[in-house]
């Protein structure tokens, strides 16, 4: 079964197919910019080419929901509806965070923390045991102060994601490892997208939603003085 695979949540812009858990192609770019608008349908074609397929073959598209950029998650949900309308194909949605542990799992880490950088000192944060990738604890906008993550000192935990660098200044966790060049990736959504998929727990095209996690807040530009 050939998926389509669209991951827009970060500086990321990442678009994966595969025959089911075989990788066809991988297209992606990290942005400061975040170029999702201009990016997402040129990786979407070179994909299909990469992979030696055509559009009419996608038997099914897969989203990384977030949380995330509010601007990325409404142009990736927008695009995999678009998809799957025309297709007349079936939507997943998985957590953008459980892309982000894939890569380490296995790896003699007790717990891999991804940390997604928010506003300030705030991150979109969950725990997943590190060799299952259990979820320890669910997604949550946390604010990181000294005494963040305290339950991890003497244990062996990485951080993961661009929030990890500010984690890592404050933090007091001198045993810790931190990753902040791991951002969600299109190309491990494909293991939690077969369990879905296995499980028929498919969305509802009309209806589905990001995650956003937090409502979007819009800065209003003060008019000039005369």
């Amino acid at each position: 079964m050939k998926i389509l695979y669209l991951e827009t949540s970060s500086k990321n812009c990442s678009v994966a197919i595969s025959d089911n858990e075989k990788l066809l192609c991988l297209c992606e770019e990290v942005s400061e910019n975040y170029k999702q608008s201009e990016s997402l349908h040129a990786f979407v074609e070179w994909a299909l080419e990469g992979a030696g397929i055509s559009m009419n073959d996608i038997e099914a598209v897969s989203l990384g929901k977030g949380p995330g950029s509010y601007t990325g998650l409404r142009i990736g949900a927008a695009s995999a509806k678009g998809f799957c309308y025309g297709l007349k194909v079936p939507l997943m949605a998985v957590n953008s965070l459980e892309s982000m542990i894939e890569p380490f799992l296995g790896s003699n880490y007790e717990f891999i923390v991804p940390l997604i950088d928010a506003r300030r000192m705030e991150v979109y944060t969950a725990v997943y045991e590190g060799v299952t990738g259990k979820e320890i604890s669910g997604t949550e906008a946390k604010i990181l102060d000294e005494n963040s993550f305290e339950e991890f000192r003497n244990k062996k935990v990485i951080f993961v994601g661009d929030g990890a660098k500010k984690a890592q200044e404050i933090l007091n966790l001198p045993d810790a490892e931190f990753r902040d060049d791991i951002y969600p990736s299109a190309q491990y959504l494909i293991k939690k997208t077969l369990e879905k998929l296995d499980q028929k727990d498919l969305e509802d095209i009309a209806y589905f939603e990001p995650f956003y996690l937090k409502d979007f807040h819009g800065v209003k530009k003060k008019k000039s003085e005369e």
